[in-house]
């Protein structure tokens, strides 16, 4: 018989389809907030009046704005973010961009309720993990100030309790996590999505359907995970393309936003990742590889690795994005190069002399220790770059 646990995240609500400052507006009103801090994409702060139209509506409520958090997260942007809050006196953050900008308010929550003042102190929290996959996580305080997140690209970070941080000096991306570093609320506006550049967009869909696909796939799948990633694939199989051929449709992006949304109800119930996200964490934080594209290089040659222990399960990926009794990854290959998006992992800048050591750092990931082909070393990681490159 069936069995297992459901349990419901820190998320108390995802509004959806709304103008995003007319809903945060009504979201700053219902929790009282007096002293709202921005985290903003930088190029939406210098291009757009996106963040100008926060400002506004937050009037004498802004506590403050940051602008300047880098890809991937650098710890030493988000320490500077943290002091500038705490400063402040900031009671809720609000952030304005992709998935570094989700990633650096959890750290900046994180650093509030801990203490943390110099990016060396966060050494203390992180996860460790062994080359065996036997993980240490630390304990970690709850995050001494909320957020509500507007998101612009379709990674989906935001739903998810934890985050991803790099420290530059070692050029090395580790895991942090609370229940409460999930936002309280995400909005969804598919108009200020029309201010991503079109390939941050597109690959960040594929990010998505990365997320979708190896829960399917997963060694300890949930109903409701594979329910929700099912119906994550049908939207976003047909949204992106949408969007590739008309940018200026609302309805198809709001549909890929939903789908993104979808996708991640499985990382919500701790529902095991593959190896296309434990190398794409590598490649991001030792190479500088950003987020969609790690997927759009890796996740084809994933599932033809895994098709072997896997085929039932691939073939419900297949259904999803409407080409029944196709192999998945062929199908998840062809989507991706429809969009123009790199296929290559020196189409993305990987170096060869990088291959051994993102072989070898992913082995410290544990979504690699989940695969449902067993990984038991770099050299099998090295097959897959090596197929990939």
């Amino acid at each position: 018989m069936l069995s297992g646990v459901y349990r419901f995240p820190a998320m108390e609500s995802v509004i959806f389809g709304k103008p995003f400052a007319e809903a945060l507006a009504q979201e700053v009103d219902r929790i009282e907030a007096r002293a709202v801090f921005i985290l903003a994409s930088g190029t939406l702060d210098r291009t757009t009046d996106t963040v100008d139209r926060l400002r506004q509506m937050l009037g004498n409520r802004l506590a403050g704005v940051c602008a300047k958090i880098g890809a991937h997260t650098p710890r030493t942007d988000v320490v500077a973010a943290a002091n500038a809050a705490r400063e402040a006196g900031a009671d809720l953050i609000v952030t304005l961009g992709g998935g570094s900008v989700t990633d650096a308010a959890k750290m900046v929550g994180l650093c509030l309720g801990n203490g943390v003042t110099e990016p060396s102190q966060l050494d203390s929290y992180h996860a460790q993990i062994a080359a065996d996959g036997t993980t240490r996580r630390p304990e970690v305080k709850a995050p001494g100030v909320r957020s509500i997140a507007i998101p612009t690209t379709l990674s989906a970070g935001e739903y998810t309790a934890s985050a991803g941080c790099t420290d530059t000096a070692r050029h090395v991306k580790e895991s942090y996590g609370h229940p409460l570093m999930m936002p309280r609320t995400v909005i969804l506006d598919p108009d200020v999505s029309a201010h991503t550049p079109e390939w941050l967009f597109l690959s960040t869909g594929i990010r998505a359907v990365d997320h979708a696909v190896e829960d399917i796939c997963s060694i300890n799948g949930q109903p409701i995970a594979e329910g929700a990633s099912f119906q994550a694939l049908r939207l976003l199989g047909s949204g992106l393309p949408a969007v590739k051929a008309d940018p200026t449709n609302l309805e198809a992006r709001l549909d890929c936003q939903i789908g993104a949304w979808m996708s991640m109800v499985g990382s919500q119930t701790g529902v095991s990742k593959g190896a296309s996200h434990g190398i794409g964490h590598v490649l991001g934080g030792t190479a500088g590889v950003p987020h969609g594209y790690t997927s759009c290089v890796m996740l084809p040659h994933v599932l033809r690795f895994n098709q072997t222990v896997n085929a039932g399960k691939q073939a419900r990926v297949s259904e999803a994005l409407g080409r029944p009794d196709e192999p998945a990854a062929e199908v998840v290959a062809e989507l991706i190069a429809a969009l123009g998006l790199p296929t290559r992992l020196r189409d993305v800048g990987v170096m060869p002399e990088q291959l051994d050591l993102i072989a070898e750092g992913s082995m410290h990931d544990r979504w690699v220790h989940t695969n449902p082909r067993k990984i038991d070393g770099p050299a099998v990681i090295r097959t897959l770059l090596d197929a990939a490159w």
